[in-house]
């Protein structure tokens, strides 16, 4: 069994092994985004009708990573924390359970994929072609979901232990083939029928599921400091309790974000199909701004938990500054490439002058929250790696639910849809001073008295 990249962790200087994990994961995330935009933008060739009704879909897809992803955090939280504290056998107890729990994960949208798509689309559309094209979209993605459940607990259990190439090599493996494997099934190249949306979700679905085979042989076969070990398994109730205190919380966060946008559907379908579209855009387009984020979150939350459970309060917190200073970087980035090319941004998808008319503002009020949420992000960060996932989902709600929806509601009957889209940095603006005081608590009750600091 390999521990060195787990003890590394707690002896490596700080800002280089911050690099060190982030780099593959951002560039896994990177990847990830890709396979997010690259059906978009293949059906927005192919019809308008199509790219509506894949942008309602995507709530339902959000839902069903939030599932994964939570499940997935709350395992990577365990595992490095009991990996920090040196309890090897605890740690190889979590990493079981966690790839168990994934793959029961995805049968509540097996059953939605089977039986419920059809009215999904119908509660938002009256159009036959976008019904059509939703049903056939969805029903794919969600049957075969287990494919993403599953590779993400395994890409989260290898992350706890440092490794991130192998989630890197596993995301470029599905994007790859999804990206291939798109326009052939797409528009029927190479022999192949033309499937449309359905094609796009065939491919999506092939990538996911052949990244799962690379993961589980990685996880399964190789040396790893943790072993998962299927013979004889019984789940224990402390276990699958200490995952969920982790990754429920995160579970909810994330969905939280998916019954926004079905708010936010619901708001801009009372003005058009085309700013349903828009946002269903910028939801892929912000991707390419947020998921570097994410990746760097992945690869600083195995060195905070890591140092938490050792009780190293000096590399815990130059973690924290570190990942808050190169999040704000990156957002700082993303704004002025939403500021100074939106038109281009949206040309991707073959934007109609009347697209363009309504994506340009969206895309500039929309980004004026990328650099709050950069500090809320990380700081949420924190609170799941020391297992304290709780005040994230607080955050999250506070956020999305609690004033993004309601500020989008009264905007557009005040303002209209120009001035929906001021709400993003009106929510982002508000959270970050919960977050804040989040922080503040976090360090005095969890942080502020742990052991001696050592070189970071």
């Amino acid at each position: 069994m390999d521990n060195s990249r787990a003890t590394r962790m707690g002896t490596a200087p700080v800002l280089p092994l911050i690099i060190k994990m982030s780099l593959p994961a951002i560039l896994s995330m990177l990847a990830q985004s890709l396979y997010n935009i690259v059906d978009s933008i293949f059906i927005s060739w192919d019809s308008e009708a199509g790219l509506t009704a894949v942008s309602l879909a995507f709530p339902v897809q959000m839902l069903c990573s939030a599932v994964g992803v939570g499940t997935a955090v709350g395992i990577n939280s365990l595992v490095s924390r009991r990996l920090g504290e040196q309890r090897q056998r605890d740690a190889d107890n979590a990493a079981t359970h966690g790839l168990i729990l994934a793959a029961l994960s995805s049968i509540p949208f097996i059953i939605f994929g089977l039986f419920f798509c059809e009215m999904f689309f119908s509660a938002y559309s009256s159009d036959p072609a976008v019904i059509a094209a939703g049903k056939d979209y969805l029903s794919v993605v969600t049957i075969f979901c287990f494919g993403v459940m599953i590779e993400m607990a395994c890409e989260k259990t290898l992350q706890a232990t440092g490794n991130m190439i192998a989630p890197m090599i596993s995301k470029l493996i599905g994007t790859v083939t999804n990206i291939v494997l798109d326009p052939i099934m797409i528009f029927g190249l190479l022999g192949c029928p033309r499937m449309g949306a359905k094609g796009a979700a065939i491919a999506t679905v092939a990538g996911q599921i052949l990244a799962m085979a690379f993961m589980l042989t990685v996880l399964l076969k190789g040396k790893h400091a943790v072993h998962v070990g299927l013979k004889g398994f019984r789940f224990h109730g402390r276990t699958v309790k200490d995952i969920y205190i982790v990754g429920f919380p995160s579970i909810i966060m994330q969905a939280i974000g998916s019954v926004m946008t079905m708010g936010l559907n619901g708001i801009l379908a009372g003005f058009s199909d085309m700013a349903v579209s828009v946002l269903g855009i910028y939801n892929k387009l912000q991707s390419f701004v947020f998921m570097p984020i994410f990746g760097l979150n992945q690869g600083v939350m195995p060195i905070m938990g890591y140092n938490y459970g050792a009780r190293n309060k000096e590399r815990t917190m130059a973690t924290l500054r570190y990942a808050t200073i190169i999040a704000a970087l990156i957002m700082a980035v993303g704004t002025v490439l939403f500021w100074t090319i939106p038109d281009l941004l949206l040309e991707i998808f073959d934007a109609s002058d009347e697209m363009l008319r309504v994506g340009v503002p969206a895309f500039h009020s929309i980004s004026l929250c990328f650099i709050p949420a950069a500090f809320g992000i990380a700081f949420s960060t924190l609170f799941q790696a020391v297992g304290n996932g709780f005040k994230s989902m607080m955050v999250s709600l506070f956020r999305q639910l609690i004033l993004l929806l309601p500020a989008a509601y009264i905007l557009a009957k005040v303002g209209g849809l120009e001035a929906v889209w001021y709400a993003f940095p009106v929510a982002e603006a508000a959270s970050l001073l919960i977050s804040i005081l989040f922080l503040k608590q976090v360090y005095n009750s969890h942080i502020k008295t742990m052991g001696a600091p050592s070189k970071a």
